[in-house]
């Protein structure tokens, strides 16, 4: 088992600094075969609220009222910057990988695709930025240009000190989406990692710094409602971003004195549906229903959360989609195996109590083993028939635990939309009913921010927007829309008769630099003329 070392030193201000208060022991789901218990990985300090005010402090003073060294640098030096700290994190892909895996019970092959995905992603990111694409509707990323009698060009800058906060599941690759388009912006960034999945980010900082000046990014370990509320309460968060439960989101957002001054992001839960129509591939549809319900375990916010199934085939498709995930291979990450040991503690207790709920009231676990137990490792169960009198049918397990519900008409599916909390995705089964498809797409398109039609629900590819609704988000992500996010359209305008003078600032403004100029920016000091 991996060991890493994140409680001697705090990362703060641009250095490792040394840390004697509190701790706290990370353990991996994996039991330990000398102690019977859950295997230690490594430890992580437990910042208090003075010692998280500090990461926020240095930030703040990175910031320096967007007069610092990072928010003043030019684009092509914080790309260059970026891409630097990629080719290093590079380096040591094989022992954040393992340490994902050994952290959240990842597969071997999910924990690698997690890390590839993170650097794909601000790769990509950062060709959306040499493209110009993501700056605005109107105006040239490159160019000044005449229009409606001024002209102008638009650019984008940073909004200030960033918060991030992202979840387990995708410790890297959620948190990852949102600093690293912040960054290239110019922001300065708070990341509070999460409580389990924060060791990959240890084995980071090294890269970061020898890539980045001071206190551009800070690291917050240690509970969540110990540290930020004082970190919010600051009023120095200019932007929040954060990925996980809304109560949390919700907390955050009235901490923080000024709350019309914050701009914020958030990604948060999904009931998502599967409906499956009448008409549909049952076997096909059974293929996708297993993927989306229970890739990770299902510990995913897009996975399909609620099965909804025509009455016609509801039997046949129980049946089939029961013998699918009964022959799920289950074990150690490292092995060939779809399901893993659950990384929290407390969620096989959770998800019993959901299932004793059904039960109770009149549904039935469909496969032989669903829901046994061994240690963190629990047997996914496919639930049916789920009805609204049920709390799986509202509330989000996030594990693997797949409820099925029948439908007649399809009123009842828009309703169970309509009443539902979430926003954010559905998948729709049929082979050839398009006009019931359609209905739905119509009806849901108010409701949600994505239909898949015989696909699973899902984030990517990243270049489309994941948005959602209601409790499930504020703010889209994408490419693009990640740089928007955590960025203020900047105007530069003057009259066409100025074109000369105006057009002469691209030789000398660092924030209207191209990006094939040399890092560092091409702005030029010479004696003010009389």
């Amino acid at each position: 088992a991996p060991r890493v070392d994140g409680a001697s030193f705090v990362f703060v201000g641009g250095e490792k600094r040394a840390w004697s208060g509190k701790t706290t022991e990370v353990t991996s789901p994996i039991v330990d075969p000398a102690t019977g218990g859950r295997t230690v990985i490594g430890e992580l300090a437990s910042m208090d609220a003075a010692a998280a005010l500090t990461a926020v402090e240095a930030a703040a003073e990175a910031w320096d009222g967007g007069q610092g060294e990072w928010p003043q640098k030019s684009q092509a030096a914080r790309v260059a910057a970026v891409e630097a700290y990629l080719e290093s994190i590079r380096e040591r892909r094989a022992e954040i990988v393992d340490v994902l895996m050994w952290e959240i019970a990842k597969t071997a092959s999910d924990a690698a695709k997690e890390f590839d995905r993170t650097v794909e992603f601000a790769q990509q990111v950062i060709a959306a930025i040499r493209a110009g694409e993501y700056v605005s509707d109107a105006g040239s990323a490159q160019e000044f240009a005449d229009v409606g009698g001024v002209r102008a060009t638009v650019r984008r800058g940073p909004v200030g000190v960033a918060l991030f906060l992202a979840p387990y599941n995708y410790p890297l690759n959620e948190l990852y989406a949102m600093c690293v388009p912040a960054l290239l912006m110019g922001n300065c960034v708070v990341l509070k990692l999460p409580a389990i999945g924060a060791l990959a980010h240890i084995l980071t900082v090294d890269a970061l710094l020898k890539h980045f000046p001071k206190g551009v990014i800070n690291f917050v370990t240690g509970s969540g409602r110990a540290t930020l509320p004082g970190i919010m309460g600051t009023g120095k968060v200019d932007a929040l971003g954060f990925i996980g439960g809304s109560n949390g989101a919700d907390a955050l957002v009235k901490a923080h004195p000024h709350p019309h001054r914050l701009k914020v992001f958030s990604q948060l839960e999904g009931k998502n549906m599967g409906v499956v129509l009448a008409d549909a591939d049952l076997d096909a549809t059974v293929r996708e229903l297993v993927a989306g319900a229970l890739s990770y375990n299902g510990q995913r916010c897009t996975a399909i959360k609620l099965v909804v199934a025509h009455a016609s085939i509801f039997d046949a498709l129980v049946d089939k989609l029961a013998v699918a995930v009964e022959r799920l291979p289950r074990g150690l990450p490292w092995d060939a195996v779809s399901i893993t040991p659950l990384p929290e503690a407390s969620k096989p207790a959770w998800l019993v109590e959901l299932l004793e709920d059904a039960l109770e009231k009149g549904a039935t676990v469909r496969n032989p083993s669903g829901g046994a137990r061994a240690g963190a490792l629990f047997a996914p169960a496919v639930v049916a028939p789920v009805t609204p009198a049920m709390r799986l049918f509202h509330e989000e397990q996030f594990g693997p635990v797949v409820p099925v519900a029948a439908f007649d008409d399809l009123d009842e599916v828009v309703t169970a939309a309509k009443t539902s909390w979430s926003g954010q995705q559905v998948a729709l089964f049929t082979r050839r009913d398009a006009a019931a498809a359609a209905t739905l797409v119509d009806r849901l398109a108010t409701i949600v921010g994505r239909a898949n039609i015989n696909t699973q629900c899902q984030r990517g590819p990243d270049v489309l927007p994941f948005s959602g609704r209601r409790s499930s988000a504020m703010g889209t992500m994408s490419v693009t829309d990640a740089l928007r996010a955590f960025s203020v359209e900047v105007v530069v305008a003057g009259k066409p008769a100025d074109a000369p003078l105006i057009d002469d600032l691209h030789t000398r403004a660092t924030l209207l630099a191209p990006l094939d100029e040399p890092p560092g920016g091409c702005h030029k000091e010479e004696p003010p003329t009389s």
